[in-house]
């Protein structure tokens, strides 16, 4: 499957803390952005704190600014500041499981900690339409994540973009 992505705006979110905070280096979110761009696409980086406003926010202000896919990553586990998959789901109009089955599927080749990972996937609503994908929050998660969705999004953001099969 192509992963060429020429023409395509990806929008990566980084959700943490700490990494808001300046008290940890973001190496996940510049690692997502790295692939996009190695396969043609363009790719912003953006870290927001944990939290449903902030994450709900960062989604909305990337599509409205014309991102075709956003990925966020972090967020995704069980701790009490965990609500990445909380923050996305009011913004669906379709979700994508097969997508989170993919990547839990694939990650628990490196790691049995994937089978935690709450993330979803979906198309947002609205004139403005974007693929919304959660990945977990490490840089090695994050790297595995993308290189299972690279052969995936050019053609799911054509058919978003009303390309027909």
């Amino acid at each position: 499957m192509p992963s060429d992505l020429a023409g395509l705006t990806v929008s990566v979110i980084t959700v943490s803390d700490r990494r808001a905070a300046g008290a940890a280096e973001d190496t996940a979110g510049p690692a997502i952005a790295a692939a996009v761009r190695a396969a043609h696409g363009t790719a912003t980086v953006t870290i927001v704190p944990d939290g449903l406003e902030s994450v709900a926010s960062a989604i909305v202000a990337a599509r409205d600014a014309g991102a075709h896919i956003i990925i966020s990553t972090g967020g995704t586990g069980v701790a009490p500041r965990d609500v990445t998959p909380e923050a996305t789901a009011p913004l669906l109009a379709q979700q994508l499981p097969g997508l989170p089955e993919l990547l839990r599927r694939e990650g628990a080749a490196s790691t049995p900690m994937a089978a935690v990972s709450r993330g979803l996937a979906g198309v947002t609503a609205g004139p403005r339409r974007a693929i919304v994908i959660n990945l977990p929050g490490s840089e090695r998660a994050a790297r595995e994540g993308i290189a299972t969705l690279l052969p995936l999004l050019g053609h799911l953001a054509a058919q978003v973009a009303g390309s027909d099969h």
